[in-house]
């Protein structure tokens, strides 16, 4: 049987999986491609239901989980990507790791996304931050969840991994200096150059929101402030994004030279 309806209690739970509150009141979120349902389930998620359109592509879905057949025209309805890919998956959420969790992991190099706003930002620092070897993602003060389907998408999954940890700003200082960390910020108005900066040892790399920067309170904190040199004509400074990953990559090529 396809499920043509848009009032199918299953479409309508996807529906309101959309929106945050909807995915903290369920604890459950929904993925939207077959790449990121294949890590979650390498990251130990568990799915409650999948929903596949048979005209859209034709899938390798797990026999023991649930699965229901839907149009095409009502997978184009529900889908948050503009081309679907033809499965959309209900899973289970997980508990979110915080300050205490934090300071019991055995962690030598650590990003910490400070205020960020912009889903599409924390999943590319998710991704990158994966990529480039760092053992932990703390997220300080946000807002957002790490089941914002823009995240999903922007760190392909690796929203998934049980690396990444949110607290606030007073918690994650003490847990980091805890643990003996260097706590170094990202400051496009002074400091020395991330690439004159000697970035070994216990290092967390510490960038703030997209238009404002680091508060003061990490400023005021930070052990070493660096800055990215900039040698155009127009541009000071560089997207969030680009820039942790700028700075995470100096990292691992200073672990990994010499």
């Amino acid at each position: 049987m396809i499920v043509a309806s848009a009032h199918n209690a299953k479409i309508k739970l996807v529906k309101r999986l959309r929106g945050k509150r909807g995915r903290e009141q369920a604890a459950r979120f929904v993925i939207d491609y077959e790449r990121d349902f294949r890590r979650a389930l390498r990251c130990g998620y568990v799915p409650e239901f999948l929903l596949h359109c048979p005209d859209v592509a034709e899938l390798d879905l797990p026999a023991d989980v649930e699965a229901h057949a839907v149009t095409p025209q009502l997978m184009s309805r529900i889908s948050y990507r503009e081309n679907p890919s033809g499965l959309i998956a209900v899973m289970h959420s997980q508990p979110a790791r915080g300050a205490a969790e934090l300071a019991r992991a055995s962690i030598e190099r650590a990003l910490a996304l400070v205020d960020l706003r912009v889903p599409g930002n924390i999943g590319a620092l998710l991704r990158t931050a994966d990529a480039a070897g760092m053992d932990a993602v703390v997220l300080v003060d946000s807002a957002l969840d790490l089941y914002n389907p823009n995240v999903i998408r922007s760190s392909t999954g690796a929203c998934f991994l049980d690396s990444i940890y949110q607290t606030d700003s007073d918690e994650a200082l003490a847990a980091l200096r805890g643990k003996g960390f260097q706590i170094i910020c990202a400051d496009v108005d002074g400091g020395a150059s991330v690439f004159e900066t000697d970035l070994r040892g216990k290092i967390a790399i510490v960038v703030g929101a997209e238009d404002r920067g680091l508060s003061q309170y990490w400023l005021d904190r930070a052990d070493r402030r660096v800055k990215i040199p900039m040698g155009g004509r127009l541009s000071d400074s560089l997207n969030v994004s680009v820039s942790g990953a700028v700075i995470m990559y100096e990292l691992y090529r200073q672990g990994h030279t010499g």
